[in-house]
């Protein structure tokens, strides 16, 4: 992450803030930004979406391909994650400065969507043992000003909530080899289930409180973090702590409880937002990066 140099008055100010419940930009501990959501953006991937949320702008891309399962596991699909960090998203992004935190990105996201509830792979099985179709969900690091995690799996979601897999029109075995015959019609396609799939909600601490949805000034303030992806249920699928700070047990109880509550009214909103822009159809507006 970009590192913005803070006096200790800032810090302290920072600091107070978080203890009174206003934070600098008025909002309380546990409020969320005003997220900027659109989907379906390009028209060279099967699924797409774009969400900023502050100064962090993430871009994500969902391609589909026909492919072969994994042996030990025959009748679910693939499902991979890739995250490019732009070397113009922070200074410390140039050369390989971003590797390690795509790595760490890419990671999360596998760990939290490799649940059976988060998300079920059978239901991009086209035939047991031979074929199955592969998702490569590329991710897109164009600015990053906080809270990249949360805008990171909230764009990923959007994007294969929108994504549109071509409809299998048949599948069969001639002379050992899988033939599988998709449809004509490039309009006639099948919609993936995103309903359970997870969202991350970090949880930043920052003296003796945790806020979420941090700013990049609140996260130079902070000395541990704790990432939760959770799904619309409040189930936690995964969990990672990030920075050098300790906490007690009693308060990564409470960050559970209170992260699994948060996530699961971010999951609905989220949601209510992607049918709201769903049934505008076909001919609504397409901003992009146009603003």
């Amino acid at each position: 992450m970009a590192e913005i140099p803070l006096s200790l008055a800032e810090k302290t100010f920072i600091l107070h803030g978080v203890d009174a419940d206003f934070r600098n930009d008025g909002r309380s501990r546990t409020n969320y930004r005003d997220f900027e959501l659109e989907t379906k953006l390009m028209d060279q991937v099967h699924g797409s979406a774009r969400i900023r949320i502050g100064n962090t702008d993430v871009l994500v891309g969902v391609k589909v391909e026909i492919d072969s399962p994994y042996p030990d596991n025959p009748f679910a699909g693939k499902l991979e994650f890739f995250v490019d960090c732009s070397a113009n998203a922070t200074p410390s992004f140039e050369g390989r400065g971003g590797e390690d935190l795509a790595n760490e990105l890419s990671n999360a996201l596998a760990f939290a969507y490799q649940s059976p509830d988060a998300m079920d792979l059978s239901q991009l099985s086209i035939l047991p043992h031979k074929k199955c179709w592969k998702l490569f969900v590329d991710i897109l690091i164009l600015e990053c000003g906080g809270n990249l995690f949360d805008a990171v799996a909230a764009a990923v979601k959007a994007a294969l909530y929108s994504t549109e897999i071509p409809k299998v029109k048949g599948a069969m075995l001639d002379g050992g080899e899988a033939d599988v015959i998709l449809s004509d019609d490039i309009y006639e396609s099948e919609r993936l289930n995103a309903t359970n799939f997870p969202i991350f909600v970090t949880l930043c601490k920052i003296g003796d409180n945790c806020v979420v949805d941090p700013s990049s000034e609140e996260e130079m303030c902070s000395s541990a973090s704790i990432v939760l992806s959770v799904m619309p249920n409040e189930r936690v699928s995964s969990i990672f702590k990030s920075g050098y700070g300790s906490l007690q047990p009693t308060t990564l109880c409470k960050i559970l409880e209170s992260g699994a509550k948060i996530g699961a009214e971010l999951n609905n909103g989220l949601m209510t937002a992607l049918r709201s822009e769903d049934k505008l159809g076909p001919k609504r507006q397409i901003i992009g990066f146009l603003r």
